[in-house]
């Protein structure tokens, strides 16, 4: 049995099983016929949790570059991974993004508009979906280049994303460690990005979720550099000099999730040999080691300080 079909499987019991008897007790049955993919995504999450366990976790194992008594802190980033690759977050990803592509084809088709997709635009994709699979991930790899040095250039989203980085036992799991706002921001922007250069609805959550495997990776606690290949793919080295002490802040390096070539592009990178400590000197303690609560409320408070800061500041400058 292929494992294509064995997820597919699984997906079958699941929907037949667990999904659909919901939505007929709530009177959701016009949901019924996206119920086997809500599910399919859920089975690839959950496989994708544990491909990352299995790979990272034996070489944290191996080469740590910190041992720490107490892991309670992971305990909770481990609590963001699962909603974030499991629960309800790719779940809504792939219902939102199924809808509005629909009704904006359908939209434009109307009007006599066909959308261009990269097949189209490039011929010689047809019949290489591998190729194609790999252009739509550089391509979303690029555009969250500039996401990720954007959320450290401006004061009040920094302050969401130091939730991300107040992180001082950085692992594996830590990758999803995202206050909500800074999702939902994330989230619109490759939603965006996915329309515009249409990605069948199925392919975007797992376009996502291959991403997701080298930047758990690239978190992970452990020596590891990929030597001269290292401008190919971000190691656990380069991304932890971005997480650094030295580096924490709204000035910053090495953003690039997924391919440093980006960072050596628009000359934002740094392949100092280096394991630096992690975390943000700066952010309250409650980012550091609070629970999922704590850390969403304490975000959100220096999320509301920081934009009041901005308003001031742009009053003041439109004064002058």
């Amino acid at each position: 049995m292929s494992l294509d079909r064995f997820f597919s499987n699984i997906a079958g019991y699941m929907d037949h099983y667990l999904v659909l008897p919901v939505l007929y007790h709530f009177h959701w049955m016009a949901w019924d016929d996206l119920a086997f993919d809500w599910c399919l995504i859920c089975v690839y999450g959950l496989f994708a949790v544990f491909v990352t366990y299995a790979v990272c976790l034996p070489l944290e194992a191996w080469k740590p570059v910190e041992k720490w008594p107490d892991q309670k802190a992971v305990l909770v980033d481990v609590f963001y991974t699962f909603l974030n690759r499991v629960g309800v977050v790719p779940i809504v990803t792939f219902v939102l993004f199924y809808q509005v592509q629909t009704w904006t084809t359908g939209f434009v088709v109307e009007r006599g508009f066909i959308p261009p997709t990269l097949d189209s635009l490039i011929p010689g994709l047809l019949g290489h979906p591998l190729l194609t699979f790999l252009l739509y991930a550089l391509i979303l790899d690029f555009a969250d280049y500039w996401r990720h040095r954007l959320s450290h250039s401006f004061r009040w989203w920094y302050a969401l994303h130091s939730l991300h980085h107040a992180q001082r036992q950085m692992s594996f799991w830590s990758d999803d460690r995202n206050h909500l706002i800074d999702d939902t921001i994330s989230f619109l922007w490759f939603f965006i990005i996915g329309l515009i250069i249409g990605i069948p609805p199925l392919q975007f959550p797992l376009l996502l979720m291959g991403l997701k495997f080298i930047e758990s990776l690239s978190h992970a606690n452990i020596r590891l550099s990929f030597g001269p290949l290292e401008w190919l793919t971000v190691s656990p080295r380069f991304h932890r000099f971005h997480h650094g002490l030295r580096a924490a802040g709204r000035n910053s390096c090495n953003y690039a999730s997924v391919f440093p070539v980006w960072d050596i592009i628009f000359r934002t990178a740094d392949f100092r040999d280096e394991y630096l400590p992690t975390g943000d000197a700066h952010a309250p303690e409650a980012l550091a080691t609070g629970n999922y609560v704590q850390q969403q409320v304490t975000g959100l408070k220096l999320f509301w300080r920081a934009l009041g800061k901005s308003w001031i500041s742009l009053g003041m400058g439109r004064a002058a």
